[in-house]
């Protein structure tokens, strides 16, 4: 489990297709402190370490995982948002994130407002009905509030903080977005639909 608070931007060092996929991440996390087997949310997507080194991890990605997310247009350079599991104790700062990752969401305008950066994204439709206003969504992995819903699309706010600190600073049009919608809003849709 996550919290969707960015802890780190990596870099994809290496990329070699094995029959999986194998990537390197480059962080600045103490990698000493990691254990082989852990698991760290990488743009969004819960991916277990199998490899360490003095400044980066490997991890495997199947088929599955690349064809359900935005890792297939991952290359090396790529910046990504990083963050490690959650402990128990842990502040949880943002929501409930589980780094499974619902779908694909498209950035398909983006607008200054002040010094932040007003986003419209547009949701796959089987997602959609997930999404409310004032609602979460998990964005690349990061944990973020949703302002206004219009059919798929959907809003959000991003505050230049949050644009230095993780990669939304680097987001264009067009781009496609890990979208993970809220548990809690899964749960109550599911709910509605057995009543």
């Amino acid at each position: 489990m996550f919290t969707g608070i960015i802890t780190d931007v990596g870099t994809v060092a290496e990329l070699e297709q094995q029959g999986d996929l194998r990537a390197r991440i480059r962080t600045g996390y103490d990698t000493k402190g990691i254990d082989i087997g852990a698991s760290i949310a990488s743009d969004g997507v819960c991916l277990t370490v199998i490899a360490l080194g003095p400044d980066w991890y490997d991890v495997q990605v199947s088929a599955e995982t690349v064809d359900k997310t935005n890792l297939d247009v991952w290359a090396v350079g790529r910046r990504v948002n990083l963050e490690r599991a959650l402990k128990v104790g842990d502040e949880l700062g943002g929501h409930i994130v589980s780094g499974h990752v619902d779908g694909v969401a498209e950035v398909v305008a983006m607008v200054d407002e002040g010094d932040s950066t007003r986003v419209t994204l547009r949701a796959p439709e089987a997602l959609a009905r997930f999404i409310a206003p004032k609602g979460s969504v998990a964005l690349n992995g990061t944990s973020l509030t949703v302002n206004e819903v219009n059919g798929c699309d959907f809003g959000i706010n991003f505050i230049p903080h949050t644009k230095e600190v993780t990669t939304w600073g680097d987001v264009a049009v067009g781009d496609r977005i890990n979208l993970e919608i809220d548990t809690l809003a899964r749960y109550v849709a599911r709910l509605n639909e057995m009543s």
